[in-house]
């Protein structure tokens, strides 16, 4: 999401080539990504030339790829469009996995998964996914792929941290029960988990939540008295096991039931190194139980209800 916008060429292609140094193997991307909109893939393109085989590479499609009034959604027409040209910008002949950005609430959700269905049989596409769908909506993918022999619904893309466990209500039940593997994004909680923000200071220049937008505002919404107490949590950790803020709440997200792959969404090489970090080891027990602790969430009705019949043997 940063290349072509935070980041140029130069320090996209120093990332990626670090990443894949490194054994990374999935490149995330989407077809609005960059300024403007599909800069990021055409990166990504230029970078994985003579490459391309290494890498599972995911795209998305679903929001703006122009400024026209059909340059949006998820109907045939724009599906199809939107992949020829995500296909062109990334000199490949297939994607991995193509996304669902979002819900589309104007387009029969018939149309959107024939058309994928479609896609996959010619070969353009090998597997389709969502992301920020609700659990309804997750089963209800499924549901009508099946029930129609269409391509299933493989894989979720959500915002789950140690400051966002909402997914947990009813997306990751239902993926640990459909086997849809989970791909956190955000799994930094935005970098409030960094200990890039402090309680009551303003955020620094530069940062997400310190400038506009959707990912400002949502950083803004983020920073509640329970997460920075949870920050601090990650921090003491930190210290104890000798690995840095990030690498605690990475290793976290990293070894939840049902995740494959956290997304990095890192900026410059140092934060990519630090990222890289998380990985080949694992955090005590008792360390997993105090981050769980200071995380929790209120599950609510009807899913504590559940539990607490199970507790009891009903």
């Amino acid at each position: 999401m940063t290349f072509g916008r935070e980041c140029d060429e130069t320090t996209s292609r120093a990332l990626l080539d670090r990443f894949i140094d490194a054994g990374g193997t999935l490149v995330d991307t989407a077809n609005n990504y960059g300024d403007p909109p599909g800069a990021s893939e055409t990166i990504i393109g230029k970078v994985l030339v003579g490459r391309r085989d290494k890498v599972v590479l995911a795209t998305k499609v679903r929001f703006f790829s122009g400024d026209g009034p059909n340059d949006r959604g998820l109907s045939r027409r724009q599906i199809r469009m939107s992949v020829d040209a995500s296909l062109r910008r990334l000199q490949t002949d297939w994607i991995d996995l193509l996304q669902l950005h979002s819900w589309d609430p104007l387009t029969p959700l018939a149309e959107t998964l024939s058309t994928v269905d479609d896609l996959v049989r010619v070969g353009k596409v090998r597997y389709l996914g969502v992301s920020n769908f609700t659990g309804w909506q997750l089963a209800c993918a499924n549901g009508l792929a099946a029930q129609h022999g269409w391509e299933p619904v493989v894989s979720y893309q959500g915002n789950y941290s140690l400051v966002g466990r909402e997914l947990e209500r009813e997306v990751m039940p239902y993926c640990a029960y459909a086997a849809v593997a989970v791909l956190p994004y955000g799994p930094l909680g935005g970098g409030l988990l960094t200990g890039k923000y402090r309680r009551g200071e303003r955020a620094p220049e530069g940062t997400r939540a310190g400038g506009g937008g959707m990912s400002g505002q949502g950083m803004t919404r983020r920073m509640t008295d329970r997460a920075f107490a949870t920050a601090d949590v990650v921090g003491d950790i930190a210290a104890e096991s000798g690995k840095t803020p990030s690498q605690v709440a990475l290793n976290w997200v990293a070894n939840r039931p049902g995740v494959t792959s956290p997304l990095l969404g890192a900026r410059t090489v140092e934060q990519l190194e630090d990222n890289l970090g998380s990985v080949g080891w694992r955090l005590d027990p008792e360390h997993v139980d105090r981050l769980d602790q200071s995380s929790v969430i209120s599950l609510g009705y009807p899913q504590e209800f559940q539990a607490w019949m199970a507790e009891v043997g009903m």
